[in-house]
């Protein structure tokens, strides 16, 4: 049984969830897992030299606990259906896990805005390191660009998906 997994990864409250609940919406057999539901408990949070909770580093989430509940999804997925040796688009479970990970900073607009100092004494500083530690890896990342609508994001994610669907046999694409 195939399965197809996603990530979506960006600047912290830069549109991951709402473009992963959107995908969801159009895709069929498509679950989401966000990371935001795997910080641990504010009173295990450390605080910075300013007084700044730690969120943006891995060690304020709950990774065991995450990684977990994928590997149940996984093996639920693959329980879930009969494998055929022609799936269709609508039995291949869609995995969507969306994270933190920060990937524009010029644009970034909050309401209500962060504390003085926050984003460039620790956001910005984290979005460095973890981007570092992403480009050390061999996946196949797609940047996106933080300064398109929303809709525009989602008709080009969309649209690679579908590709890419179509590429492992999953999809029958017409024109």
């Amino acid at each position: 049984m195939k399965t197809f997994i996603v990530g979506i990864s960006g600047v912290t409250n830069g549109g991951k969830t709402t473009l992963a609940k959107n995908l969801q919406k159009h895709l069929p057999n498509c679950s989401v897992i966000s990371q935001d539901d795997f910080f641990k408990p504010e009173s295990e949070i450390e605080t910075d030299k300013n007084g700044f909770l730690q969120y943006d580093v891995l060690e304020a989430l709950n990774m065991e606990k995450m990684m977990s509940t994928i590997s149940c999804w996984m093996e639920s997925a693959r329980r879930s259906v009969v494998s055929t040796d022609r799936e269709s688009a609508e039995e291949i479970p869609i995995l969507i896990i969306e994270g933190f990970l920060l990937f524009n900073y010029n644009t970034r607009v909050y309401e209500p805005p962060d504390s003085p100092g926050y984003f460039d004494g620790h956001v910005w500083p984290m979005y460095l390191k973890h981007r570092q530690e992403m480009q050390d890896i061999t996946w196949e990342v797609v940047y996106l660009d933080g300064t398109k609508s929303e809709e525009d994001l989602f008709l080009q994610v969309y649209e690679d998906l579908i590709q890419e669907l179509a590429k492992q046999k999953c999809l029958q694409v017409t024109a």
